[in-house]
């Protein structure tokens, strides 16, 4: 399905994020289950994405959303993507029509706008959310009121770093932009994200506070992970598997929360086997 808008692109990661999430969906715990599945695809983007080669050439992976529809050992009951430039839903509107017989639904939409007004009876549905934005879009009042669904099992690409960037090179929290603190806040639902600073005992001899930052990008991943376990308990995985450039630069980290609690034992078993083996 090839058409005129622009195409994202990725790497070898973005492969292994797709494996992990296309095999999730056909060893899910909901398989035998009487409830109706949803797949939602938050930021769905045209159904397609390249790989750039080493020769300079591009090959064509089938996106989340076409995989989804693939699924058939228990297929979604309905499927969800979520788009928030009208162009690349075009390109979704064409991949539903290849599928007539499938309930897809194709939400012109911001993601954080649609997830938290969705609205249905998690009592009779359960399913599969996919988080994955290009940069620092996903907000913590997004990720509170999935929790609240305790529904639907959920991926998330967090973007450690589009986040890194965000941070400035002095080793002072209030160098930091009021517009990236903005964002920190939101990504992070409060200023948790500043414990990545640790003020050294002992200041310099202008009596200036100093501060530390913890070494590379993990402390930003650890936080997040905190507040995800605070937020979900039992239901947050602790096992994730970073992506990294082709210079094994840190680039994401694919979390995983169970929806709902009774799954918790089996739905954290696969994810982890999946995450442990990529």
């Amino acid at each position: 399905m090839i058409g005129e808008n622009p195409v994202r692109f990725g790497g070898e990661w973005t492969e292994r994020k797709l494996d992990i999430l296309q095999r999730y969906a056909y060893t899910t715990v909901m398989t035998n289950q009487p409830f109706r599945l949803m797949y939602i695809d938050a930021f769905a983007g045209e159904g397609r994405i390249g790989i750039r080669e080493d020769d300079d050439g591009v090959r064509f992976l089938r996106g989340s959303s076409e995989r989804a529809l693939r699924i058939g050992n228990r297929p979604f009951d309905r499927l969800v993507f979520v788009e928030r430039e009208r162009g690349r839903c075009g390109e979704l509107e064409l991949l539903r029509e290849e599928h007539p017989e499938r309930d897809v639904r194709i939400e012109n939409a911001d993601a954080n706008d649609f997830l938290r007004n969705l609205q249905e009876n998690w009592r009779s549905w359960r399913g599969v959310l996919f988080l994955d934005p290009f940069a620092a879009q996903v907000e913590w009042s997004t990720i509170r009121t999935i929790a609240g669904f305790s529904a639907l099992d959920t991926w998330i690409l967090f973007p450690v770093s589009a986040i890194a960037r965000m941070l400035p090179k002095t080793r002072r929290p209030e160098d930091v932009s009021r517009k990236w603190e903005a964002r920190l806040n939101l990504v992070y639902g409060d200023e948790s994200w500043k414990g990545l600073y640790r003020e050294r005992r002992q200041g310099n001899l202008f009596r200036e506070r100093e501060y530390e930052r913890d070494p590379g990008v993990d402390g930003l991943v650890e936080i997040y992970k905190k507040n995800l376990r605070n937020l979900f308990g039992e239901r947050f995985s602790n096992r994730s598997t970073t992506f990294t450039s082709s210079r094994n630069s840190p680039l994401f980290e694919f979390l995983f929360c169970v929806g709902n609690p009774r799954g918790v034992p089996i739905a954290t078993t696969i994810a982890g086997h999946l995450l442990n083996h990529e």
